[in-house]
């Protein structure tokens, strides 16, 4: 993607297990091995998504606790992953404390925006090549909506929602449209849902089926084409600290998250088209 400004995702849903996680990193990995230059901004205090990319929780000198709470620049937290242009800001338990640090701070629900902000204007004024130049920014958010969901969609082009293919899927999701409304009314008029990703599909359970048809008939082509099997190896990789990708490429979530990359960078482009006609 050329631009001179990155595209923000976050990765939100309130509900826990549904993916968010496993989406950031094999996304980020997938939007790399393509060409892309990717942040994974990791927002949840567990700091599931630094562990599945292998960064030792010893190794978080500075995570987005320090950024969030103004004692950092963005700059200072990234640390490099084993998979090439691909970065994680990480997060640590800290962040549990975030809300209670900034609550009367007026620009609380900015700060991430202002530290992509200033990250973004300083990397292109950088002539020496030093600081990275990010395409995309993946934010992976805590299983809640909390002021550290509230930053992320802040500062967000658009949203990304994985959704499990399970009985409840469908339940909970309204309640994170309105909160993007309220987000997009009173915080960031921009911000749009760019795509639901149905997630966990197990093609031996008609249920897995029937939701699928339930979701794409209620949110129409905001659903994305490309479904994420539930997928044994998916599943092992994090506990070696590797994205499925590297883990076993071949696999069908691996293949299944490269498919989803594309799809996003196509959507991306009919965007921009759409913007500039």
């Amino acid at each position: 993607m050329t631009t001179d400004h990155p595209r923000v995702l976050a990765l939100a849903n309130q509900k826990g297990g549904v993916g968010k996680t496993t989406t950031a990193i094999n996304l980020g990995t997938a939007l790399a091995a393509i060409g892309e230059e990717v942040l994974i901004v990791d927002l949840d205090p567990q700091g599931n998504a630094s562990t599945g990319l292998g960064i030792d929780r010893k190794a978080r000198d500075v995570s987005t606790y320090d950024v969030l709470v103004g004692d950092a620049r963005l700059d200072e937290a990234l640390v490099e992953t084993v998979v090439p242009r691909l970065t994680v800001a990480p997060s640590t338990l800290d962040n549990l404390g975030v809300e209670l640090e900034i609550a009367r701070e007026g620009d609380r629900a900015f700060r991430l925006r202002h530290a992509i902000k200033a990250h973004t204007e300083r990397a292109l004024a950088d002539t020496t090549g030093t600081m990275k130049r990010f395409t995309y920014i993946l934010v992976d958010c805590p299983p809640s909506l909390n002021l550290l969901t509230v930053n992320a969609m802040s500062a967000a082009n658009s949203i990304l929602v994985p959704l499990q293919c399970e009985f409840f899927a469908l339940e909970g999701l309204s309640q994170l449209l309105q909160t993007v409304e309220q987000v997009k009314r009173s915080l960031n008029p921009d911000l749009t849902i760019h795509g639901i990703v149905l997630t966990m599909y197990d093609s031996r359970n008609n249920l897995s089926g029937q939701v699928v048809s339930d979701v794409r008939s209620h949110m129409g082509e905001t659903v994305y084409e490309t479904i994420i099997p539930r997928n044994v190896r998916v599943s092992e990789a994090p506990s070696y600290g590797k994205p499925a990708l590297l883990y076993d490429l071949k696999c069908s979530g691996s293949q299944a998250y490269l498919k989803l990359a594309s799809e996003i960078i196509q959507r991306e482009r009919r965007l921009r088209a759409a913007n500039a006609a």
